[in-house]
């Protein structure tokens, strides 16, 4: 599997660099977002609802789990970080299947949820501002998809 991986150095460059991304997305894509506290996971998140031409303000959804967000296509942002075992009752398939892009932050901890097919994301800190990107498709799709962002 090709890994592909992308530095900012400053949160204005990790929420172009989605933007971009956001502009290649198609309807029923999943992207899973890993990182520490702080690491820039809702910044590259709101960078994506730009791309969306999504105008509402755009925060982590940590203690309502799912947020959606209308813009040229739906954005589903999910934070799984405080979810118990009810959450198989959250109806994960409609929103991975669904007519927007979901965008999932704490990813691992529903791993046997999520489709086969998807872009991973981790950002690291690089430093106060930089930060590493690291892209790793699950797909043709996703493959091709990171080609055209990366180009």
């Amino acid at each position: 599997m090709n890994q592909f991986e992308f530095i900012t150095n400053s949160a204005e460059e990790t929420g172009m660099f989605a933007e971009r991304l956001a502009h290649y997305l198609q309807r029923g894509d999943v992207l899973t977002l890993e990182g520490d506290l702080g690491a820039g996971k809702t910044t590259f998140t709101k960078g994506l609802a730009k791309g969306l031409d999504i105008s509402r303000n755009v925060n982590s959804p940590t203690f309502t789990i799912i947020k959606e967000y209308r813009g040229r296509m739906p954005l589903y942002h999910m934070d799984v970080y405080r979810l118990d075992d009810s959450f198989e009752d959250l109806g994960f398939d409609e929103y991975f299947e669904g007519e927007g892009v979901t965008v999932v932050e704490w990813a691992h901890l529903i791993q046997d949820q999520l489709p086969e097919e998807l872009l991973s994301l981790s950002i690291f800190r690089e430093g106060d501002t930089s930060r590493k990107i690291v892209l790793k498709p699950f797909g043709t799709r996703y493959e091709e998809l990171c080609k055209e962002v990366m180009s």
